[in-house]
């Protein structure tokens, strides 16, 4: 199998800096984006702190995080977090939310905090691998509003979960086994709240990803989208060997989102 990716990063429509940030280390099997939350200086320092965090780590460890790493480091990034807002921004909410994908031994692993979501296209069919911990989830959860209904609930960006909110925080992990043609998607509530899950599935089903993407950012942008716009589209292909597949290296750019985005 062969691991790609294609990423960006944008404003969007409406605001005038970007609080979002992502990584994307393909040769490693490892992609994250992180939605920052604090406003300008508070919530893109709070994503790139995750981000850089990440980088740092993997660097220590000889360029592979295993799992268990991974998420060591994202609990090293909330303290860092947490320290930043206590020293730059006292008595502020300052935080991120984070979705993260790792793939290893033809196995994936999906980490998240927050509303930034992980998609899975398998055999034409899309579904949602991340559970939002937002107040309108927990509604639905409970049998008080419907999907439709939460998408567009005045409460929709009202999260409950954040990196850097909390001294412990609680990341959830859902994982599976990995086959060839599998394309997954990260992507910030920038992304999902304008599309419906069948705009994401027809769009996801096109070739190639790096045209995906352009037409996610150009559908997004032609929407008037209010948020930040961050998506990474991993792609699993059949070639070489998992220890053979090359290194395409993404760029890692700027942050999103704040409390009530």
């Amino acid at each position: 199998m062969r691991l790609s990716s294609a990423q960006f990063t944008h404003t969007g429509a409406v605001r005038d800096h970007n609080e979002d940030a992502f990584l994307s280390f393909p040769e490693d099997g490892l992609w994250v984006v992180a939605d920052g939350m604090g406003g300008h200086q508070a919530g893109d320092v709070a994503s790139q702190l995750i981000c850089d965090t990440v980088t740092s780590e993997r660097l220590r460890h000889g360029n592979a995080l295993a799992n268990e790493d991974l998420k060591r480091a994202f609990l090293l990034a909330n303290e860092r977090i947490r320290q930043y807002g206590e020293q730059q921004h006292p008595g502020a909410t300052m935080g991120s939310t984070l979705v993260a994908l790792k793939i290893v031994d033809e196995r994936y692993q999906v980490l998240w905090i927050g509303d930034s979501r992980a998609y899975l296209l398998r055999n034409g069919r899309l579904q949602r691998l991340s559970r939002d911990h937002s107040q309108v989830a927990d509604l639905v959860e409970q049998g008080v509003l419907s999907e439709e209904e939460a998408e567009s609930h005045p409460l929709s960006n009202v999260i409950t979960r954040a990196l850097g909110v909390e001294d412990e925080p609680v990341i959830d992990v859902v994982e599976g086994e990995v086959l060839p043609g599998d394309r997954f998607l990260l992507c910030t509530d920038g992304i999902s709240k304008e599309f419906e899950l069948q705009e994401l599935e027809a769009l996801l089903a096109g070739e190639p990803i790096d045209d995906i993407n352009q037409a996610i950012r150009h559908s997004a942008l032609v929407k008037g989208c209010r948020d930040n716009i961050t998506s990474i589209i991993v792609q699993v292909d059949h070639q070489m060997a998992w220890n053979d597949r090359p290194a395409v290296q993404g760029d890692s750019t700027l942050p999103l989102g704040q409390w009530n985005v």
